[in-house]
């Protein structure tokens, strides 16, 4: 039975900044994440942010179930290109044959 998405699937390496607040001199981030292994895709889509809207993002990104990556995180994507993570959602499907992974949208 596959618990996750499997590992060969996850061919790119991205750095992730984990989003912790807004302080008095803007965003905090969490420690740097470098060489998280995850499918990275450029695509072109709707998707409501943490205050509901709708905004166009550029990349997916489906990572382990494990990936911490609030909305508002920074991330390096492989091509350079800094993003900033707009939503994030963990799938699961406890007893069923599908993978656990961590999808986030960009911007």
């Amino acid at each position: 039975m596959v618990t996750r998405v499997p590992g060969w699937l996850l061919r790119h390496r991205i750095a992730v900044e984990p989003y912790l607040g807004d302080t008095a001199y803007g965003p905090q981030y969490g420690e740097r994440v470098e060489c998280v292994p995850a499918l990275v895709v450029a695509v072109r889509k709707q998707v409501a942010d943490k205050e509901g809207r709708e905004i166009l993002t550029t990349a997916q990104i489906v990572a382990g179930p494990e990936l911490e990556c609030p909305p508002g995180s920074r991330l390096t994507l492989p091509d350079g290109r800094t993003a900033t993570a707009v939503s994030t959602a963990q799938h699961t499907a406890p007893g069923l044959p599908v993978p656990s992974c961590t999808e986030v949208m960009c911007q």
